[in-house]
């Protein structure tokens, strides 16, 4: 059953690190047409209207849609050097600890992204240039939020099962 929901949840990391991927080259294509427009202003070109508010928000949609990804990882900082050498039931104690902080983190910063996108919703705010609402990149921030949430449920449940599985048994679909 963890195996099976283990592929589930690396699949669903993969596909929002994979659309942040997108959106990041996507973000760094307008920024090279805005610069080159800036740039060639005597030929008769310009920069693109509205270029850094679409920068700002695509941003935050990349950095919330990688999130997933990285905790599944464990891309975050850690001490191996230290840690490897306490053996396996102290690391277990260590992943579940920060898994469930990041679980924390994750629901934390979840719930206020969307009380701050309900408050741009109910006061109709938009984009100063381009005047899309600016719910829209909270919006979609929030794809890569959930994904996050599932994946520290995930992630704090394995890691709380290596912790209370005795050493003789063999574990698998457990993260890194």
């Amino acid at each position: 059953m963890l195996a099976t929901s283990g592929r589930w949840v690396n699949s669903l990391a993969r596909a929002t690190a994979m659309l942040g991927g997108v959106a990041l080259v996507l973000i760094a294509l307008l920024t090279v047409l805005s610069v080159a427009g800036r740039a060639l202003i005597p030929f008769g070109l310009k920069p693109l209207r509205g270029q850094f508010e679409l920068v700002e928000a695509g941003t935050v949609f990349v950095v919330c849609a990688f999130l997933p990804w990285c905790h599944l990882n464990r891309g975050h900082a850690s001490v191996a050097i230290f840690t490897d050498r306490l053996g396996r039931r102290f690391n277990a104690f260590i992943d579940l600890s920060v898994d469930m902080a990041l679980l924390a983190i994750a629901l934390i910063i979840t719930w206020r992204h969307i009380a701050g996108m309900m408050d741009k919703m109910t006061y109709g705010e938009t984009s100063f240039l381009l005047g899309y609402p600016l719910w829209w990149g909270y919006a979609a921030a929030l794809v890569g939020l959930f994904a996050w949430i599932v994946v520290g449920l995930w992630t704090s449940a394995s890691s709380g099962r290596i912790l209370f599985t005795p050493p003789s048994v063999k574990l698998t679909g457990a993260p890194k």
